[in-house]
């Protein structure tokens, strides 16, 4: 048996903090719940990153669920994208029982039921905040991305966005950008104005934008591109002192991989551009949630993964920390793993040779323990147990400790349709971004000048009404809002810089 006074002595030291923390459970030595060392992450360090891992039925989800708990008691706000849709609870107070109160009882620590204020949030039409962004605002770089388009093409996409910036055409949703491309390749003043000044556009290459943008679409895009957009800002807010947790139902990822793809492009290029440098501050500002993350490296196109990996080595800086939850270490790229402070391992099963490969390549990473047998105890965990590894607030990585984890001080249940009524009922940011702004733009424009045009022309010279073409102009719901391109100069210079960092498109 290891020496138990040596493993206080070692364990309380490492997982001291001087600065504010988080206490995530328990120490645990030969099975036995030690008291005496608390698992404390500093808020110093959440800001570097994590993992939490393990097979189905272990208790990830309930360890997210005291995570963001923790978070939200020290007034830290956070982002959850609830995949599976089982973390709404949060909202409300848990209940105790047998079980909890046995927990609860061997770490000595009191047990609260309480509830933690909560924003349902939407990309897809549900109940909740419904998050939105303009065509400009995401601008050609991030678009030609989504859209997988190879460097010819991307470049006319830069062509369009900066002839309509020069013309002063809004482009606020897909609508718009559609209306351009025909207007800029079917009508003849059109044509003339941009093969003059910027060059013209092959019809091929403009097939191949129109069937791309055409594909996001039918994932849904069309409630994502519009106005009021999101104010990234609306993330951090706190109520009653405590940091709000905000919670994306997107469950739907797997029948919309795109339209999730460029949700999160859009997401992680506004914080980026709007959040001020932090460094290493006390505490961070917002931390993101990523459940079943290995459905987002498996369904993800390669702009995002590519944004991933770079949002990760650059947004520490802004304050904010970026947490997966999956399976198996393995289901996230090495080049994100590597870059991962914390983790928090749940159990793992080796029933068959890969996933005992698994288990080895998960035990590799962790540091050298003289207190466990890591390769056994792992397929042994208990539910609500773990193993931890962290950064102390120098940035050193502690011990590996067998972790006794507390339960969740909410409710570990969804709410029903009636509580989620009530919550977006109350909410003042559902209101906020409710009802779609609609206000002359491109599409507007554009059919406006091309129907003057036709009502202006000579009598003896035949004409003809200007037509959708079927199937990729066809005609459209209410306009969107317009907005002014004075900011699309700094967004795309912030692009730029993320593009630096990774976010080369594939070439074709």
């Amino acid at each position: 048996m290891a020496d138990k006074a040596k493993f206080i002595q070692e364990l309380y030291s490492r997982y001291s903090a001087k600065g504010e923390y988080i206490t995530l459970g328990k120490g645990m030595l030969d099975g036995e719940v030690v008291t005496e060392v608390d698992v404390k992450i500093p808020l110093k360090t959440i800001n570097r990153h994590g993992l939490i891992a393990g097979a189905t039925g272990t208790g990830k989800t309930k360890t997210l669920q005291v995570f963001a708990e923790q978070l939200s008691h020290l007034g830290i706000p956070s982002l959850v994208l609830d995949i599976k849709g089982d973390f709404s609870g949060i909202a409300e107070p848990g209940a105790e029982n047998s079980i909890i109160s046995e927990r609860y009882a061997k770490t000595q620590l009191p047990y609260q039921p309480q509830a933690f204020p909560v924003e349902l949030m939407t990309i897809s039409g549900e109940k909740g905040v419904k998050l939105r962004a303009t065509v400009t605002e995401f601008g050609p770089v991030l678009l030609s991305k989504i859209l997988e388009l190879n460097d010819t093409q991307q470049s006319i996409i830069s062509i369009v966005f900066k002839y309509c910036d020069d013309k002063g055409l809004p482009l606020i949703d897909l609508d718009d950008l559609k209306k351009v491309l025909q207007y800029v390749t079917d009508n003849p003043q059109g044509k003339a104005d941009l093969a003059n000044n910027y060059g013209s556009i092959a019809p091929a290459s403009l097939g191949t934008i129109l069937r791309s943008i055409v594909a996001l679409e039918q994932q849904g895009a069309a409630q994502f591109f519009g106005e009021p957009s999101f104010d990234v800002e609306d993330l951090l807010q706190q109520r009653d002192g405590k940091g709000v947790v905000n919670i994306l139902r997107v469950g739907n990822i797997q029948n919309q991989p795109q339209l999730f793809s460029t949700f999160m492009l859009s997401l992680f290029a506004e914080i980026y551009m709007n959040f001020p440098e932090e460094g290493d501050s006390g505490k961070p500002k917002l931390v993101l949630f990523i459940d079943e993350a290995h459905l987002i490296f498996n369904e993800a196109s390669k702009a995002l993964l590519n944004q991933i990996e770079t949002m990760v080595k650059l947004i520490r800086s802004k304050g904010v920390g970026i947490y997966f939850i999956t399976q198996i270490p393995g289901d996230v790229p090495e080049n994100v793993l590597s870059q991962l402070g914390l983790k928090i391992q749940h159990a793992l099963r080796g029933f068959t040779a890969k996933d005992r490969k698994e288990i080895s390549k998960a035990v590799e990473n962790y540091p050298i323990t003289e207190y466990y047998k890591a390769d056994e105890l792992i397929q042994n965990l208990g539910i609500g147990e773990a193993f931890i590894t962290a950064l102390d607030e120098k940035g050193i990585p502690t011990p590996l400790v067998h972790t006794y984890l507390i339960s969740p001080e909410s409710r570990m249940d969804i709410l029903n349709d009636a509580e989620v009524s009530d919550l977006t009922s109350r909410s003042a940011l559902v209101a906020k971004y409710e009802q779609t702004v609609n206000k002359d733009s491109a599409y507007e424009m554009l059919t406006s000048r091309m129907e003057q045009a036709v009502q202006n022309a000579p009598p003896t010279q035949p004409t003809r009404p200007v037509k959708e073409e079927p199937g990729v102009f066809e005609s459209v719901m209410k306009s969107r809002a317009g907005r002014t391109f004075t900011t699309t100069l700094a967004r795309e210079g912030a692009k730029f810089v993320l593009g630096m960092f990774g976010l080369g498109g594939r070439r074709r």
